[in-house]
């Protein structure tokens, strides 16, 4: 891959060097200017065109998510990762951003921070979504010239999966869905559609700090017609409730009489993350086995994977949203090509085969499909 131009928009002079530095200084990456607000930044966009931008969202004249509105006006496609603050006017921001249209966030560093400090940040959390993010797009450039489109699912290292259905011909009683980048634009999407009658408890680990999946749970319940809400040490999760695992967690299931219960815990990270997406499909697994209904959504990495094997392995279903819709297809891409995916969905049709997939009548014990 040719080195990736970016172009790097910031307010504040200490971070637009910091942020040039950081990024100049890894061979795959060219910072080809810099900006103090929007307004410049899309002239310079419209002259440069740069491969990617970094925008922050606080600026003066012309701030992130003007920028953002104009871009969309211009119909100037070029994906963007914004700069939030980790607070909670930031995360809001941050959420406004990606529905506007930027593909990711980062938490911005603080001023106050040690230069050290920040330019590790960066080089952990900037570098690599930027480099996920362009090669999915190169990706999905390459695949759309290719004469004859290669069904997603060839991928795999393993022949395609055959149909799984739970057991006993029973129809799922949980939901679990694991998503990163881009995640909160895919649930917003798809949680929205679902009915008030969902029958199911939906489970969801999204990949995102502590504040900013308060904000997320807030924002989506305003969105749907199911409850919405941050899990809690001990909650019960019951039918037409969404639970989003709180930034900084890991989120499980346990299987209870009267339903199912949510633990929480600050184990070690796995794949990097926490909270990470293998914990809660094993705790899946155990607890409902072939029960369950898993969804793998956009996302960098490889989170979920073996969470995915685990479900596979007791005869739940897994489906995984599919490399167009995608911001990046390194999540879903590595269920499906691993041979574990069931389904390979657009976005837009993921509700409706959550719907068409859960019993029609809400969860009890010993209760089978009609």
């Amino acid at each position: 891959m040719e080195r990736i131009r970016v172009l790097v928009v910031d307010d504040s002079t200490v971070v637009r060097r910091i942020v040039a530095k950081v990024l100049g200084d890894d061979p795959r990456l060219e910072v080809v200017d810099t900006a103090l607000n929007g307004k410049a930044a899309l002239d310079k966009i419209e002259k440069l065109r740069p491969d990617l931008v970094t925008l922050d969202l606080e600026m003066p004249v012309m701030n992130g998510l003007e920028t953002l509105a104009e871009l969309r006006t211009r119909r100037i496609d070029v994906p963007v990762i914004v700069f939030s603050a980790a607070d909670q006017a930031g995360a809001v921001g941050a959420l406004e951003a990606l529905q506007a249209g930027a593909a990711d966030y980062v938490t911005k560093p603080s001023q106050l921070a040690r230069i050290a400090d920040a330019v590790s940040m960066l080089q952990a959390e900037l570098i690599p979504k930027i480099i996920a993010i362009m090669q999915s797009i190169e990706h999905r450039e390459s695949v759309r010239v290719e004469t004859k489109p290669r069904p997603v699912i060839e991928l795999a290292s393993s022949p395609p999966p055959r149909r799984v259905v739970s057991s006993s011909g029973s129809a799922p009683q949980l939901v679990v869905i694991g998503t990163s980048t881009g995640g909160p634009k895919a649930l917003q999407a798809i949680l929205p559609n679902l009915s008030a009658s969902f029958p199911v408890p939906v489970l969801i680990v999204q990949h995102m700090p502590p504040t900013f999946t308060t904000t997320l749970a807030r924002s989506l319940d305003q969105r749907c017609r199911l409850r919405v809400a941050e899990a809690f040490e001990g909650a019960e999760a019951r039918p037409g409730e969404v639970w989003i695992a709180p930034g900084d967690f890991h989120m499980t299931v346990e299987r209870t009489a009267r339903g199912c219960r949510l633990h929480l815990d600050q184990g070690p990270k796995e794949n990097s993350c926490r909270p990470a997406v293998d914990p809660l499909f094993r705790s899946a697994a155990k607890a409902f086995g072939a029960r369950t209904l898993a969804i793998v959504l956009t996302g960098m990495g490889s989170d979920g994977l073996d969470g995915a094997r685990a479900l596979r392995q007791t005869g739940a279903r897994v489906a995984v949203q599919d490399e167009g819709t995608s911001v990046v297809w390194g999540m879903p891409g590595a269920v499906a090509s691993a041979g574990l995916a069931d389904q390979v969905l657009p976005q837009d049709e993921v509700a409706l085969y959550l719907e068409r997939s859960v019993v029609t009548r809400p969860f009890r014990e010993g209760a089978t499909s009609r």
